[in-house]
């Protein structure tokens, strides 16, 4: 902005008395650039559809920038290729905490403004709009032990399928669910990592279920798609419960393949992460700058209303 802000003053600094305390530039002069972890999930997809919606309703230049897969590299190019390309703000929704965080500085050290959506870094930012992915986990949790209650089963091992272990959104997710078996006589096994791939998630799950597992957890939406459907190709029996909401999780949710899943608000954190990157290039104050956008239990039930 600092680059495009200096044309703009030279460019109307005839008319300039006639715009006090206005902007000093245009909107349609702000560019804003996504980085998410990966451009496959539908979870993504919705951050992408609620971003451009804010940016057609604000008048801003806006570009969804994602690696085809999450890989730490790949995202880390992404940030450096918004920066080369002169972005003014970067949403992101960090891979891991740590890995991005060394280039969003050198962003920052450029006058970028930096909005975390769904996953932050270890970087302070102008704003966050994410999930209270811990509450969300417990909640998961929870809604697995009433089934087994439902079911009479009151002991057994119960596997974790997470992404990696360094993305903070499932990391917190993986601490509430388990926070969520404590003083109970279940055995939550070691979590094993599919990087969000639905075909590894589901190779670990069926391992699982060899394991002679009660119920397992997706954290996101390929280890819950994975999750599904071992339990799908093993004709059920177990309890599966997950992240995210895709149309492959709403088919084994209506199959009884999965219990339920949690549902995020992705499309509200692009829409109002988009909106903060504009207020914060433009220097306006952010009213919230820590936004949980919420999450609900799809299940069956909820989803034949």
């Amino acid at each position: 902005m600092k680059r495009k802000l200096i044309a703009g003053l030279l460019a109307t600094a005839m008319v300039s008395s006639m715009v006090v305390g206005t902007a000093a530039f245009a909107d349609e002069d702000i560019s804003v650039i996504l980085i998410t972890m990966d451009s496959t999930d539908q979870h993504w997809v919705s951050v992408d559809g609620g971003a451009q919606k804010a940016a057609e309703e604000l008048g801003v230049t806006y570009q969804w920038m994602a690696p085809d897969k999450k890989d730490d590299a790949q995202q880390i190019e992404r940030v450096n290729n918004a920066i080369a390309a002169g972005a003014d703000a970067i949403m992101i929704a960090a891979n891991g905490p740590d890995a991005v965080t060394a280039s969003l500085k050198e962003a920052e050290a450029e006058g970028i403004k930096i909005v975390y959506v769904d996953s932050p870094a270890n970087l302070e930012a102008e704003a966050t709009f994410s999930t209270d992915n811990e509450a969300a986990g417990k909640t998961a949790g929870e809604e697995m032990l009433k089934e087994l209650d439902a079911q009479g089963i009151t002991e057994g091992k119960i596997g974790i399928v997470n992404v990696n272990a360094s993305t903070d959104s499932a990391l917190k997710r993986e601490a509430g669910f388990r926070s969520a078996f404590e003083g109970t006589d279940f055995e939550l096994l070691e979590t094993q990592y599919g990087e969000g791939d639905a075909a590894k998630s589901q190779d670990i799950a069926d391992n699982y279920i060899t394991e002679g597992v009660v119920a397992i957890f997706g954290t996101n939406e390929g280890g819950t798609v994975g999750v599904g459907n071992a339990i799908k190709g093993n004709g059920g029996g177990i309890i599966g419960v997950g992240f995210d909401k895709s149309d492959a999780i709403l088919s084994l949710i209506k199959d009884g393949s999965l219990l339920c899943a949690m549902a995020q608000n992705p499309d509200v954190m692009g829409y109002e992460g988009l909106k903060a990157a504009v207020a914060a290039v433009k220097g306006e104050e952010i009213a919230e700058t820590n936004v949980d956008t919420g999450v609900s239990v799809l299940t069956a039930e909820s989803l034949a209303e």
